[in-house]
């Protein structure tokens, strides 16, 4: 039986239970998972215990199916809208982050390096996406054709509007985290308990990396009622602790410049650090004699960190500084030469002289743009120390669902000019609808997404004017830099579905035959062939970035994605001489339009030709 496409995202629901019957196939017993036997394999004995610690709100359970149930939608290419649509590997998607994360499960599954987010920060003015749980992408549609609403504080249910907006969100991202991948996510005070407890839940409390601290203010302000807030936070989170290796920061002059060489040792500048520790141990409480006959001791309570013979080693190969007089407490000798790690270990707190200010990030928008057309967007160096952190490699994917003024993709492209890297981003915008009185309305930008591009774009120009569009990425080798993105817009499956509403009215045979022949064409009338080719692509697990390109086979035109993994013929009366033909190329797979096939025999014979040859056929 050949497979069809449905139009749906990944199901979500039974992949998770095919993972749990490959590993634990005993717990199941006609198809039903029997959690109390799961659970206790993992060691937890259920012993009705309700009062264990918990956190819950109202609509968590409902937030949770809202992100298994299977999306309808699809991504639209947008190449009017794009920069170097057929070259460039960034991808700029505008439509409702819920449902284009659910599209991204299957292809981007487990390939994300790192995800920033910085998601409406719930302080009583910011807008929170209400979700519908009956029909998401009419939900969407409705959305996008309004004023977006705010989340006021006199709402009964100020918290559990925003944690029900996150908590399906960041189950999803979860998913697409690679195994030594991170996550970001800017807050303030306002939900930084809350999102800590959700983030303690999707990525585990054992993930947890840092709550960094960024000084986003430079100065008080001092209408402040209580106190002047300078800073906003930014959670950290692992998909795999054990996997994780932080990227360190490169090292600084006045960090060099705490090592001297003040006995012109040959092995070069070094500095001094205590020979005692706290560890109280008898074996390594000894007297030493310094070369100017001194004795000395270990302070009280403390004790050597080396034994007597370890540190005798340590005297012969002179790695021990006992002062100029040779009369000072010994001291360590370390090496700036050989220093263990590579840069310098990131600390906690992230002051605005090293990765800017949120004046900045404005000032930055506001240049770039000409105008002050968005609030609050984030520093450039803000997101380049986190892209540091986060210790991506240069063909790593960097995802930000909530992207604003697109500083993420801004920042890639400038890491890559500076390193002659092939990060790429991945965007996700809302189009929320900008003020009709507002500074970005009376520049032109009917909504943020127009906001984002035109940022990238004018970003990209900006770069390439600076360093030009040759990067070096060795000694010799150069490569074009990629400062263009395709753009994809959130719509309705392209594939038509069964309309299960009931008929009612006086010409309900006339309405159910007019259903009927409507579904005889699998494709919406006003759907273009690469409309269907890049669905096929979401749903078949091919990233939006592998190129596409097209041959004629027999006259008719198919689409080659990738290097021949695909091959899609849209084409009307496929015989079985185009599937022979088309079969010559050796692609993975085939996809056809059940339709656009000559007759059943047709149909019948492509199966088994391609059967044969070992070839995969979908239709959709």
């Amino acid at each position: 039986m050949t497979d069809k496409l449905d139009g749906l995202s990944k199901n979500l629901e039974s992949t998770n239970m095919e993972k749990l019957k490959t590993v634990f196939p005993e717990c199941f017993s006609e198809g039903k998972l029997d959690i109390d036997k799961l659970l206790s394999l993992c060691g937890e004995y259920i012993d009705n215990d309700f009062e264990k610690y918990k956190f819950e709100w109202k609509g968590k359970s409902e937030c949770l199916r809202l992100a298994q149930k299977r999306s309808t939608g699809t991504l639209r290419p947008c190449r009017e809208e794009s920069v170097n649509f057929d070259d460039t590997q960034n991808v700029y998607i505008e439509g409702d982050n819920l449902e284009v994360l659910k599209l991204l499960q299957t292809a981007y599954y487990n390939k994300v390096k790192m995800i920033y987010i910085d998601p409406p920060y719930n302080t009583g003015n910011d807008f929170v996406y209400e979700d519908d749980f009956a029909d998401p992408m009419a939900r969407y549609k409705e959305i996008t054709q309004q004023t977006t609403k705010s989340n006021p504080e006199t709402m009964g249910r100020y918290h559990t509007n925003w944690l029900n907006m996150m908590y399906p969100r960041l189950r999803l991202a979860a998913n697409l985290l690679t195994d030594d991948g991170v996550i970001f996510i800017s807050i303030d005070d306002n939900e930084v308990t809350n999102l800590k407890r959700i983030c303690d839940e999707v990525f585990g409390e054992e993930n947890f990396v840092a709550q960094l601290i960024w000084q986003r203010a430079f100065s008080p302000k001092n209408d402040a009622k209580y106190i002047s807030n300078s800073h906003d936070y930014v959670l950290m989170y692992a998909k795999n602790i054990e996997n994780f290796k932080i990227g360190r920061l490169p090292r600084t002059e006045e960090a060099n410049a705490r090592y001297q060489n003040l006995d012109n040792d040959p092995r070069g500048p070094w500095m001094s650090s205590d020979l005692s520790v706290k560890t109280y141990n008898p074996s390594t409480d000894y007297p030493i004699t310094t070369p100017s006959g001194k004795i000395i001791y270990p302070p009280s309570g403390r004790c050597w960190r080396t034994s007597k013979e370890a540190f005798e080693k340590l005297v012969a190969e002179d790695r021990v500084y006992f002062g100029e007089d040779g009369a000072n407490t010994p001291r360590l000798k370390r090496f700036l030469s050989e220093l263990k790690f590579d840069g310098m270990a990131p600390t906690s707190i992230m002051m605005h002289k090293e990765v800017g200010h949120s004046q900045e990030g404005s000032q930055e928008v506001t240049k770039i743009l000409n105008a002050g057309v968005f609030d609050g967007p984030k520093p450039v160096r803000l997101l380049s120390r986190l892209l540091t952190l986060a210790n991506t490699d240069k063909d790593s994917i960097i995802l930000d669902f909530f992207s604003g003024s697109a500083t993420t993709a801004h920042a890639v492209m400038q890491l890559n000019a500076d390193d002659g890297g092939n990060r790429r981003f991945i965007m996700v915008q809302l189009p929320e609808l900008t003020s009709e009185k507002g500074t970005a309305r009376q520049a032109g930008y009917k909504n943020i997404c127009e906001i984002g591009k035109e940022r990238v774009r004018r970003a990209g120009a900006k770069i390439l004017e600076e360093k030009g569009d040759q990067i070096a990425i060795g000694d010799e080798e150069k490569k074009t830099l990629d400062i263009g993105f395709k753009v994809f817009k959130l719509d309705t499956s392209n594939l038509r579905t069964w309309d299960s509403t009931p008929i009612t009215g006086d010409n309900q045979i006339e309405m159910f035959t007019e259903r009927m022949n409507s579904m005889i064409d699998s494709i919406k009338d006003d759907r273009t062939d690469m409309d269907v080719v890049y669905e096929v692509m979401l749903k078949m697990g091919v990233p939006l970035d592998v190129p596409v390109q097209y041959i004629e086979v027999n006259g008719n035109v198919v689409y080659i994605v990738g290097d021949f993994l695909l091959m899609i013929a849209l084409f009307d009366n496929i015989t079985a001489e185009d599937i022979d033909d088309m079969a010559a190329y050796a692609p993975a797979k085939i996809v056809c339009a059940e339709q656009g096939f000559a007759d059943d025999s047709a149909l019948s014979n492509a199966h088994y030709i391609l059967r044969d040859k070992q070839i995969e056929l979908k239709l959709v």
